[in-house]
């Protein structure tokens, strides 16, 4: 068996396998790390996805994709929870003013940056950003405004640069990886969120 097949089999698998996993902060790490080279390509094209559990083939995604997996990792559907919890609060959602959305759409809801960050507020912890490195834990969620006024998405990692900022575990463009990027555009979001 191919080694990419087998990895990506492995990978869909260990929902069902690691359901009963606790959903720790370093184990949102290593669900999160497990997609480096795995998923390869950018790809945002909207797809019908099945409901629950719905995903894009594993070599690609984007930003979202990687949160949405790593908690799925740990038995936590952000598709069902972010699709769920915009039925109950539509208009905390609809605030956000960046997509134009006539309703939830189960397909994409969780796909979005500015979905989960509402999300995580709502159900998590919601910090300050800060521009010190000393605040950020590994497992927490990150955002940011890139450049043409996109958002962003990643993880922070248990790893640090030499300078002693944390990694982020993203998307950006080319595939999930594991780089310092923390500092490199401006942080719009800081959340924990542990689910129980």
């Amino acid at each position: 068996m191919p080694l990419k097949l087998l990895s990506t089999l492995l990978f869909a698998l260990a929902p069902m396998l690691a359901s009963a996993a606790p959903a720790t902060p370093l184990a949102l790490v290593v669900a999160a790390r497990k997609q480096v080279g795995v998923t390869v390509r950018y790809d945002p094209r909207y797809e019908r996805l099945a409901y629950p559990g719905g995903d894009v083939p594993m070599e690609r995604g984007v930003c979202t994709d990687v949160i949405v997996r790593a908690y799925r990792q740990l038995g936590q559907d952000l598709q069902v929870l972010v699709h769920e919890d915009m039925r109950k609060a539509w208009q905390v959602y609809q605030q956000q003013g960046r997509w134009q959305m006539k309703g939830p759409d189960r397909n994409i809801d969780h796909r979005r940056v500015p979905n989960l960050g509402t999300y995580f507020a709502r159900h998590g912890t919601s910090l300050p950003p800060s521009k010190e490195a000393n605040a950020y834990r590994a497992g927490d969620i990150v955002t940011w405004r890139l450049p043409g006024n996109l958002t962003h998405i990643g993880i922070v990692s248990d790893k640090q640069s030499w300078g002693g900022v944390p990694l982020i575990i993203h998307n950006i463009g080319e595939g999930a990886r594991e780089e310092n990027i923390l500092f490199s555009y401006t942080i719009t979001g800081h959340y924990r969120w542990q689910p129980r």
